[in-house]
């Protein structure tokens, strides 16, 4: 029997709460036989959507841990740490702490989820700032970017923790054992960018990572990169870019293809190439950004998420957890400092 992996949902969280949560509960729990999860949130609103064939379960595959107070999505985060000690989003991380779950998946308010990870939890020994890192899809499978907006501003030391962070997360989800980091840059060549993104440079060509130098924009997605590091404001706006950039090109095949009588014959023609490419590039299918450099394992998914896409967060988190990616952090820190 394997030992069980438990995960705190906060059920609150979200554009959607509990009707996109408890679906994404349900699955996950008749897809995984080792994990138990913690329902974090108001009962009156979670048990009816849950069915007979799955209220047997509770106790062996999961609880409820009752509480009526959430985190609203445009709540300040002051307030939100102050005002709301016993929200769905609190509880569940102080379950990590407490060691009571292994990781915790939210979709709520962002800035109030990295600010209450980080007072509770703390940052693993050798990381200065806890960073967001999310996937995206390239032409042969898919890389990981962060930080994805938690730190504004970033020396070239805390790129470096990113890089060792990145590449320790991309091991944990057994998708490659040396992943190759790239640095994001306006140039590829060495003499291009600021001080801080030269001086990062440095720093990672110095260390045992699998580094591959400066990358630009328009390289991320050729699938050449496992990991791209940037600094919060720039890999905020990048991933800003690409969605905008998806949802416009979503738009003109849209448009075209609706055109006329011709143009919807020929969509039914094409009908199983989009959707394999709908697929492909289908947000949800990469949802469920990690709050890396944590002593606990947390994970933010998107606040619009339905429960295919929450159920790709608790994913996530249950990958993570299985596979150790808090040891193989701190082990990548260790090994790293040692060699300094």
């Amino acid at each position: 029997m394997h030992q069980k992996i438990t995960i705190a949902l906060d059920m609150m969280s979200g554009d959607h709460g509990v009707s996109s949560s408890v679906p994404a509960a349900i699955e996950s729990i008749e897809k995984f036989d080792d994990m138990f999860l913690i329902l974090v949130g108001d009962q009156d609103k979670i048990n009816p959507l849950i069915s007979d064939k799955i209220k047997i379960l509770e106790n062996t595959r999961y609880k409820i841990l009752h509480t009526k107070e959430s985190i609203n999505m445009d709540d300040e985060i002051i307030s939100a740490i102050r005002g709301k000690k016993k929200s769905s989003m609190r509880l569940g991380i102080n379950a990590v702490k407490n060691k009571d779950a292994d990781a915790c998946v939210s979709a709520g308010n962002t800035g109030a989820l990295m600010a209450l990870s980080k007072i509770i939890l703390k940052t693993i020994p050798g990381i200065d700032r806890p960073a967001i890192c999310g996937s995206l899809p390239t032409k042969s499978g898919q890389f990981h970017m962060l930080d994805l907006g938690a730190n504004v501003e970033c020396n070239a030391k805390h790129l470096y923790q990113f890089s060792l962070m990145g590449s320790a997360l991309v091991q944990s989800l057994e998708l490659n054992n040396k992943p190759v980091i790239g640095l994001l840059n306006i140039g590829s060549e060495e003499f291009k960018g600021n001080d801080t993104i030269k001086s990062a440079g440095q720093l990672i060509s110095k260390s045992n990572l699998n580094y591959a130098g400066f990358v630009e924009g328009d390289d991320m997605f050729s699938g050449k990169f496992d990991v791209v590091v940037a600094d919060g404001f720039a890999g905020n706006i990048a991933l800003k870019s690409i969605e905008g950039v998806a949802k416009v090109i979503s738009h003109f095949i849209k448009t075209e293809f609706t055109k006329n009588i011709f143009t919807k014959l020929s969509a039914l023609i094409s009908l199983p190439v989009l959707k394999s490419v709908k697929q492909r590039v289908d947000p949800r299918e990469y949802n469920g950004a990690s709050l890396v450099g944590l002593q606990g394992v947390v994970v933010k998914s998107h606040g619009g998420a339905d429960s295919y896409a929450f159920s790709q967060a608790i994913n996530t988190a249950y990958y993570e957890v299985k596979n150790e990616l808090l040891n193989k952090i701190e082990s990548l820190i260790q090994t790293e400092l040692s060699n300094e």
